[in-house]
């Protein structure tokens, strides 16, 4: 049987409150989707609304937009995956293997909160599937709860987007609170890279997290690794 994965995928175009373009940063699904692609797994997308997924424009960037972007951005099939994402509500959880959600600074606003991912969330982790983040992804996994009522992050070796990496990219005052400063409020252990934007991947039992857009291939091939393992 061939390997399940489920991506998750923001429907936020902007900002809140101001003029700024955000969305889906493209090089953490593409990469992702690369590697799992190389190993025949079934591959679906979800986003918290369904439909559309938009990209990020800074992801399409010259020093940032790879091979592998491009070639998915300029690939019809692929694209029409994210203009057509599957809603919460189509989704079967015991279908799965892995749930990876991805980022951009979109997840920030509709990850957070989604009820029907966490629900999701909390039942793939508590049959031991993996559950797994990179960068703001892991914004989808702060307020999940498991069935005892405590945070799936309490106690756990994590990470994700650094605060001091914000603060890089210039956006530490647009954004809507500090997902670092949340993880370690709810428990996690929370760590990162000494030198911001370098690629880093954690892993607590079938909890794997990546830091930044540059992680995700590394996260991705972790998953497989313990995929591998099964």
């Amino acid at each position: 049987m061939s390997k399940r994965i489920l991506h998750v995928v923001t429907n936020v175009a902007q900002y809140e409150g101001i003029d700024q373009p955000t969305g889906l940063w493209l090089g953490e699904l593409t990469h992702a989707y690369d590697e799992f692609e190389k190993q025949n797994y079934i591959q679906d997308i979800v986003s918290p609304l369904g439909g559309k997924s938009p990209i990020e424009p800074k992801s399409l960037g010259l020093f940032v937009a790879d091979q592998s972007v491009l070639k998915r951005k300029n690939d019809q099939t692929f694209m029409q995956l994210l203009e057509n994402t599957k809603k919460p509500s189509e989704i079967n959880w015991e279908d799965y293997d892995v749930i990876y959600y991805t980022g951009g600074h979109g997840v920030m606003w509709d990850f957070l909160n989604n009820a029907e991912l966490q629900e999701m969330t909390r039942n793939i982790y508590e049959k031991g599937g993996i559950v797994s983040s990179v960068c703001h992804g892991y914004c989808g996994l702060l307020n999940v709860r498991l069935s005892d009522g405590q945070y799936l992050i309490k106690d756990k070796k994590i990470t994700g987007f650094a605060w001091s990496e914000e603060i890089f990219a210039g956006v530490a005052k647009k954004v809507p609170y500090n997902a670092e400063q949340v993880a370690k409020q709810h428990g996690a252990i929370y760590s990162k890279k000494f030198i911001p934007f370098a690629p880093y991947v954690v892993q607590d039992g079938n909890l794997i997290t990546g830091q930044n857009p540059f992680s995700a291939r590394q996260t991705a091939q972790m998953i497989i690794e313990n995929l591998l393992k099964q």
